[in-house]
């Protein structure tokens, strides 16, 4: 597996070191998926735009979780699972809601069950989500507005998501206590 450094402000290329900069005044540390694609520039900026438009979004913040942890479940994503577990932490959301999605579970909130499995559907499906989910998604009291955020959320996570599959990079000590990994399946 090909090896990608963790770089820091002072290590990592010119372009991206006012994020890292950033990164580690505002959290005290940088992640270490921001210290992994540092070494593309593009995608760590891409990144962070992305972030700062999908909290931007008409969903609350526990309904962004919901998208972020649902995604990076589908996609098996070990590192944001903990990642988003602890923001949403930080954030006082409702752990009941956190630990059902990191059990590949909906949650009991009809209206979050219902954007967990859009969620899903639309990270299994590739955005191919037939008519029949979208509607179920609508009638559960969101918009057609809301599709494209989920969307949003979900190109979101697939860049983390894959950067950390290539990448492999460990677990930050924050993240530590949410530390994830797939349940198995029932069977």
């Amino acid at each position: 597996m090909t090896t990608y450094p963790l770089h820091t402000a002072e290590t990592a290329p010119r372009a991206s070191r006012p994020i890292l900069e950033g990164a580690e005044k505002a959290l005290g540390f940088v992640p270490n998926l921001y210290a992994t694609m540092a070494d593309a520039p593009a995608a760590l900026q891409t990144y962070t735009d992305i972030s700062t438009s999908f909290d931007s979004t008409s969903l609350s913040p526990l309904e962004r979780q919901v998208v972020l942890i649902a995604a990076s479940v589908e996609n098996n994503c070990t590192y944001c699972v903990a990642a988003h577990s602890t923001i949403a932490g930080m954030q006082k959301l409702d752990t009941s809601v956190v630990d059902a999605l990191r059990n590949a579970e909906d949650p009991a909130d009809p209206k979050l069950a219902a954007l967990a499995h859009f969620t899903r559907v639309v990270v299994e499906q590739r955005g191919f989500a037939g008519q029949e989910e979208v509607d179920r998604f609508l009638d559960a009291g969101y918009t057609t507005g809301q599709v494209l955020e989920v969307v949003l959320g979900v190109t979101m996570k697939t860049l983390s998501n894959y950067t950390s599959h290539l990448a492999a990079q460990p677990l930050d000590a924050a993240f530590e206590p949410q530390r994830w990994e797939r349940p198995a399946l029932a069977g």
